[in-house]
């Protein structure tokens, strides 16, 4: 399909495209969340190890459920969250056959790189959360054992929902705030921001960004500082993009003027 095609398409059709590359995204998750309930037990242990990793196993430490429903809903959890998860690639294909026809060659060139980041430093994200942040934020956690005074003995019982809810809240944190060079990049592209202005804003995003750790992360500073951080280093890294991005910009203008 062209882009005179496209154009000449009716309000009618653009909806039945539309539609129909829904009913193909909502089938690929269903179908993925199928496979993942029959697999929930093993993607569980595998969210739960850098957890286990650190309790002691030997006197009998692990996951709990006190509500009789807990751990079958927990389970439909698991399976939703790695559906959309193993999904967006499939969906992002859908998302890119839906816009792409209506794009120009340079639109495309320049969009389809925005596309295929965003899975990617969403995954990036996530891994921070899982090999570098809980290791070490769950160590720091379970030291607050065995701490009473009185002398009464203190043990975690980490319940599986409970679990599952903290580790999912770390890494959609951390995956959404991966999205910021991609956000701040195709704002540069369409000429929405400049590399100046936001050079100047940063002070604001500094603030910003602590404000965001503290509200999607435990209330621990470690935690926070960890989201922060990265927030601000992919702030700069979106600054050099945006530089980029109007340099070409610039030269294209520039090329076109001489023509």
């Amino acid at each position: 399909m062209n882009d005179t095609e496209f154009k000449e398409m009716s309000l009618i059709e653009h909806i039945s495209e539309l539609r129909k590359r829904l009913l193909w995204s909502f089938l690929y998750i269903i179908i993925i969340f199928v496979a993942c309930f029959f697999f929930a037990d093993q993607l569980f242990g595998f969210l739960a190890k850098p957890l286990v990793d650190l309790m002691d196993l030997e006197k009998g430490q692990g996951f709990i459920y006190t509500a009789l429903q807990e751990a079958f809903f927990t389970e439909l959890k698991i399976a939703f969250f790695f559906s959309l998860f193993f999904a967006f690639p499939l969906i992002a294909i859908q998302i890119w056959k839906f816009i792409a026809p209506g794009l120009y060659k340079n639109e495309k060139r320049a969009f389809l790189p925005f596309l295929i980041a965003t899975p990617i430093l969403f995954f990036a994200g996530g891994a921070m959360v899982y090999y570098l942040i809980a290791p070490v934020a769950w160590k720091f956690f379970l030291s607050y054992q065995n701490l009473n005074t009185s002398g009464v003995p203190i043990r975690l019982e980490a319940k599986m929902g409970e679990y599952l809810s903290l580790m999912m809240r770390f890494i959609f944190a951390f995956g959404l705030a991966f999205q910021l060079p991609v956000v701040l990049g195709l704002m540069a592209k369409v000429g929405i921001v400049e590399h100046e202005s936001l050079k100047k804003f940063r002070k604001y995003a500094i603030v910003i960004a602590f404000l965001s750790a503290a509200f999607l992360t435990p209330p621990d500073p470690f935690s926070q500082i960890s989201l922060a951080l990265p927030i601000i280093i992919l702030y700069e890294i979106s600054i050099y993009i945006a530089k980029i991005i109007q340099k070409n910009k610039n030269k294209e203008k520039q090329d076109e003027e001489d023509a």
